[in-house]
């Protein structure tokens, strides 16, 4: 909304600043950042308040886990708040883009609020049906990849990049919408598994949208393309700002959601999140990398399928007890060090997905 500000400017005032996208994702960046620090408190003693005995706690997970006992969810509001409003802000609002990536991150974070509100209001872990859930989720994410796919330059509609084979396009036609619903789905219900310990999910998020920020604004401008030698999508640059308030709301919410968490995200918090980073990536036709840059949340969502089918067919586990952070518990890993060790993780996956840009 402030870019339009740049009408007042000649050129050589204070006013052109508006004009930069990395001023504006500054600017938004420390938007949301101040807008975790200052509505965070008054927030967490709301859903205090409200929800009185808070989350209800597995009774067949971890011991430990029974000492946060308490602990109010639905913190997402304040990561979803803080980005929504600093990207309203600072980025373009003329911009598609932006509003593909706004409304998945609105959608997915309100089928999150409900099954929160649910399991909350029950006291129990039976929120919205899991059918209910991937069936809206899946018609945001046909409607997202739709309108997206309007947008992209004819060369790319339909088309799937690879990375490091940056002159292969696979033309999937039909089944693009699919396929992006998919990735938008997945990305949303890998992030919502991952969300099992104070700060686990949360960081690991902004190491993959700071990654995903970089790319967008990468391909959004023609001569880093021709640099990079990767395909160009104009206008996706501004999702940066997008990135950097969910960053800076990121930040504040990490501020609560820290060892021991006052607050935890919930699935307002994990499927928005999810769902913001499997747009990202369908916009700026980097589906496979978000792969490798998410390869964590991959990771956890892989443990419970093969958890749950390797059960079913022998009545064995794979794993002490899945998503497999859980399984680290478990062995006797202490929270602390879980948490870290898969922000380390998660930051060397962004890396490779990173270096698949100039690589071929």
């Amino acid at each position: 909304m402030l870019y339009w500000l740049t009408a007042l400017s000649d050129g050589g005032d204070v006013f052109n600043l508006f004009r930069y996208i990395t001023f504006r994702a500054g600017a938004a960046f420390l938007t949301a950042l101040f807008f975790g620090f200052i509505f965070g408190k008054p927030l967490i003693n709301v859903l205090r308040k409200r929800q009185g005995k808070g989350q209800p706690i597995r009774e067949d997970g971890p011991e430990g886990h029974f000492a946060k006992a308490g602990t109010p969810t639905m913190g997402g509001l304040l990561i979803v708040g803080a980005m929504l409003t600093s990207t309203l802000l600072w980025a373009r609002l003329d911009n598609p883009y932006v509003w593909v990536v706004m409304m998945v991150t609105l959608g997915f974070g309100l089928i999150g609020f409900a099954d929160d509100y649910a399991k909350v209001s029950k006291g129990n872990h039976k929120g919205v049906p899991g059918k209910v859930r991937l069936a809206i989720g899946f018609f945001i994410s046909a409607v997202a990849a739709y309108v997206a796919t309007l947008f992209h330059p004819e060369a790319l509609q339909n088309q799937l990049a690879l990375p490091v084979f940056k002159d292969v396009l696979i033309n999937l036609g039909f089944f693009f919408i699919p396929f992006a619903m998919i990735v938008i789905v997945g990305a949303a219900n890998a992030v919502n598994l991952t969300d099992g310990l104070d700060g686990l999910a949360i960081m690991p998020v902004m190491i993959a949208s700071v990654s995903l920020g970089i790319i967008a604004y990468a391909v959004g401008r023609v001569d880093f393309t021709e640099y990079l030698d990767v395909h160009y999508v104009p206008g996706t640059g501004e999702i940066l700002i997008f990135v950097a308030g969910l960053v800076g709301g990121g930040l504040g919410f990490l501020w609560y959601n820290a060892p021991p968490a006052a607050v935890f995200m919930g699935d307002t918090g994990s499927l928005a999140l999810g769902g913001a980073l499997g747009a990202i990536a369908v916009v700026t036709k980097h589906e496979i990398v978000l792969a490798i840059i998410g390869g964590l949340f991959v990771v956890e969502a892989l443990s419970v399928i093969i958890q749950v089918l390797y059960f079913k067919r022998t009545g064995k586990r794979v794993f002490l007890m899945a998503p497999i952070h859980h399984h680290y518990e478990k062995k006797g890993w202490s929270e602390p060090q879980i948490v870290i060790r898969f922000w380390i993780v998660a930051l060397i996956l962004a890396l490779i997905g990173l270096a698949t840009l100039k690589v071929r």
